[in-house]
């Protein structure tokens, strides 16, 4: 099986381009994606046939889950793609299926080399049953969003005030004044993942504003762990912050593999813009 390994802001991931056979893609994530006996990676991406798009993502997580969305993910699809000769050197847009939805990617070229990706990813949601989240929110379809704001829980005797947004997939984002490398990620962030009002999981965002236009994030992703960057989280943290009026409607996240230019006018998509680069290509004993 020919792959190709990108990655995203250090958010890396296996790319295999197949016409959908039915195969065990979860059992093959868990294999390909260890870091010891296999490739190593963030996930594994699937590049598909789309009849509603150009093409169709899906993505799995290293524990072999599937994930809805993935920003750093369709920032390398768009790579591969445009390496590849899939579409031609004058194309500056392509559209991607996701699970949540088809998006709409920009390609942004100097000199003629591809140099940043800009995704739609999308509008957030704030519904408990959409996030999901089991938390009562009101009754009938209206949906306050203050109740997702700050929302307290406690771990290992830290209080932390969750701020709940999804992106396609689930969020908690919680800001903190100390530098974002002194919490305790990896004994907390597992635990946030699994606390029970998240009937799915969630991805856990570390944040501290800097300034009005700079955030310094670290992440931790369902199924994956502590990661180098996440898309889809640098997107939450982003929304969270403007809501909470500590940014505007652009701000940079400073993520450890990297930077990523967020824009949300308040209402609609959050436009995500960042680089991607192709790593090396090989192939896997199937």
């Amino acid at each position: 099986m020919k792959f190709t390994k990108l990655q995203g802001t250090g958010n890396d991931f296996i790319l295999v381009e197949t016409s959908g056979e039915q195969r065990d893609w979860s059992k093959l994530a868990l294999a390909m994606c260890e870091r010891h006996f296999g490739i190593g990676s963030d996930g594994l991406l699937l590049l598909l046939p789309s009849k509603k798009a150009d093409f169709c993502m899906r993505m799995f997580d290293p524990d072999g889950s599937e994930a809805e969305a993935c920003g750093n993910g369709i920032r390398c699809l768009a790579r591969y793609v445009y390496d590849r000769g899939i579409i031609g050197d004058s194309a500056d847009q392509i559209t991607v299926e996701t699970i949540v939805g088809v998006r709409q990617l920009k390609l942004y070229k100097e000199d003629g080399r591809l140099i940043s990706i800009q995704a739609g990813m999308g509008r957030p949601i704030f519904g408990a049953d959409d996030i999901p989240v089991n938390i009562k929110q009101g009754r009938g379809k209206i949906v306050y969003i203050k109740p997702m704001m700050s929302y307290p829980v406690n771990i290992d005797n830290t209080d932390l005030l969750l701020n709940l947004v999804s992106m396609g997939n689930p969020h908690a984002v919680y800001f903190q004044e100390k530098p974002v490398a002194d919490f305790l990620l990896s004994s907390i962030g597992p635990k946030v993942e699994h606390l029970a009002i998240f009937p799915r999981r969630t991805n856990f965002e570390v944040a501290r504003v800097l300034n009005k236009k700079e955030i310094e994030v670290r992440t931790w992703e369902r199924g994956a762990g502590e990661t180098l960057a996440c898309g889809s989280g640098a997107c939450a943290v982003a929304v969270a912050a403007q809501l909470h009026g500590y940014a505007g409607n652009k701000v940079n996240i400073k993520l450890l593999g990297g930077t990523l230019q967020l824009e949300w006018d308040g209402a609609g998509e959050v436009l995500m813009t960042g680089p991607a680069e192709t790593v090396f290509h090989g192939e896997w004993p199937d």
